[in-house]
């Protein structure tokens, strides 16, 4: 319930960390970032409503709107590089205790032909933001060509919810019921996933 709190009202929240850390509040936006990010244990953080809100006070001269938008690219990108690196080293021989080596080679196969428009559709999704990354790196993504698509997503990622928040954040309906555009953002950015997953039940039944 603390989690959901403080999802839906993360702009009271940010507000109170701006107040009280000042500019520590950047490394502190880099840091959730970057876990949520960056290790597969912290997908629950906040992403999407995060940078949305920061736009918000961005927009309110709370903070820096440019400085705000490279302290999240930056953690974007180190975020699902570490992530990648770890699923590189340690996630094949993790998961072929517990998957079928067959799963493993067809994840490898995939990633080959559509590792790139995975990597940037998924960083609009949660959850399956934070694994991507991971299995590119038991897929053995090529790394050049996933850092490229890396780098593009985080920037396209990050631009989108910043800068929306920016442009969006002053008019007073926003400002009046953020909580409600909040939910919206992750009711969207859940749609795909949904859709997908019936997709496919649909399919195999």
């Amino acid at each position: 319930m603390n989690l959901i709190d403080f999802v839906l009202h993360i702009d009271k929240y940010l507000y109170l960390i701006v107040q009280d850390y000042g500019i520590l509040s950047y490394l502190i936006l880099f840091f959730i970032v970057f876990c949520e990010t960056g290790l597969v244990i912290t997908p629950f953080l906040p992403g999407d409503s995060l940078l949305f809100v920061a736009g918000t006070l961005a927009a309110n001269g709370i903070l820096n709107l440019f400085f705000l938008f490279l302290v999240f690219v930056i953690a974007a990108i180190l975020g699902d590089t570490v992530n990648y690196w770890i699923g590189n080293y340690f996630g094949e021989q993790v998961f072929l205790r517990f998957i079928n080596k067959d799963y493993i080679e067809k994840t490898k196969e995939f990633y080959k032909k559509h590792g790139g428009k995975t990597i940037i559709i998924a960083r609009f999704i949660p959850i399956i933001r934070t694994f991507a990354p991971f299995i590119a790196g038991i897929g053995n993504m090529n790394y050049l060509r996933f850092l490229i698509f890396n780098v593009i997503g985080a920037i396209v990622w990050v631009g989108i919810f910043v800068f929306g928040g920016y442009y969006f954040g002053g008019i007073s309906f926003v400002q009046e019921n953020l909580s409600f555009v909040l939910l919206g953002i992750i009711l969207v950015s859940l749609i795909f996933p949904l859709v997908e997953y019936f997709r496919h039940r649909t399919s195999f039944s």
